[in-house]
């Protein structure tokens, strides 16, 4: 068992290796400034990262992009999720970071009993603005598949991706969060939904956002339960959680980019690190020191 978590733990090591590569020499980031007319000409950067030769095959017309929408926690910039945004561009997507909060926002006010704890202007302030960021992409790079989109998002960022893809759930091709707290999930089983949970004692999900075992069964939903700390699943956090992080998400890509992939009918939807067999076991990272505190 030692054996194959070590294993594990150096696919894991090559992965990361070679998204950096990846992200040095064929990965394109940038940041693109649109302004919001309809909100009082409220800036809206874009981070984008791209595959240089997807990009130029697009803008040939050969290919349509597929595109991911990463959406960050409170108070963290879009910027801090390049290990995430490597994945998507490395497999030929086109991955967009709004950033959703800026300096002369105001403070989020917490609000309990209020729905999601009164954070629902802030999450609604996002999906805003990635209405706005798609719409302007569109113009940029019109051969992208911007009716379907993937939503990944960290946290408040992960709520986010929720609460889009309740509101607009036939623009959704998958949904993956990072510890969210707050929105539940969507449980109509119309798309996979993959989710990473922290083991954190100051970041808990609030009562009914996790679907329990039967429910991820039926709805097409795998909760990965890690030995994580809240923070851990950003670019400050441990190496080897990022690397984890991103084994796990190419596998679940792999299964649901190809519409020739089986079905696996006998993997659970609800994994523990100590319960099966497999790459989580490599989603254990040894404690670390935790990055600034993020407010859900």
């Amino acid at each position: 068992m030692k054996r194959g978590i070590l294993v594990l733990l150096s696919l894991s090591v090559l992965v990361a290796v070679g998204y950096f590569t990846a992200s040095k020499w064929a990965i394109r980031h940038e940041t693109v400034m649109f302004i919001d007319a309809s909100r009082g000409n409220r800036p809206v950067p874009v981070h984008v990262a791209i595959r240089r030769d997807k990009e130029m095959q697009a803008d040939a017309g050969m290919i349509k992009l597929p595109v991911a929408v990463l959406n960050h926690g409170n108070t963290v910039k879009n910027t801090e999720y390049s290990f995430l945004a490597n994945v998507f561009a490395a497999r030929g997507y086109i991955a967009l970071s709004p950033q959703h909060d800026l300096p002369g926002d105001p403070p989020m006010v917490t609000k309990p009993g209020e729905l999601y704890v009164g954070r629902l202007p802030q999450m609604q302030r996002g999906v805003d603005n990635i209405h706005f960021a798609l719409g302007e992409m569109k113009k940029l790079q019109p051969n992208a598949d911007y009716a379907k989109v993937t939503m990944v998002g960290h946290s408040l960022g992960g709520d986010i991706s929720m609460l889009f893809a309740k509101e607009h759930p036939d623009h959704i091709k998958k949904v993956v969060t990072l510890d969210n707290l707050r929105v539940p999930f969507i449980t109509e089983g119309k798309f996979k939904i993959l989710s990473f949970r922290s083991k954190d004692t100051q970041f808990k999900p609030d009562p009914g956002v996790v679907p329990d075992a039967e429910q991820c069964e039926k709805s097409d939903i795998t909760v990965v339960n890690t030995d994580m700390q809240h923070n851990d699943m950003r670019d400050t956090g441990p190496d080897t959680a990022k690397a984890s992080i991103q084994t796990m998400l190419d596998k679940f890509l792999n299964d649901t980019d190809s519409a020739l992939a089986p079905v696996d009918n006998k993997a659970p939807k609800i994994i523990d690190k100590g319960s099966v067999k497999g790459p989580v076991s490599a989603l254990s990272p040894p404690a670390s020191k935790s990055p600034r505190p993020v407010a859900n």
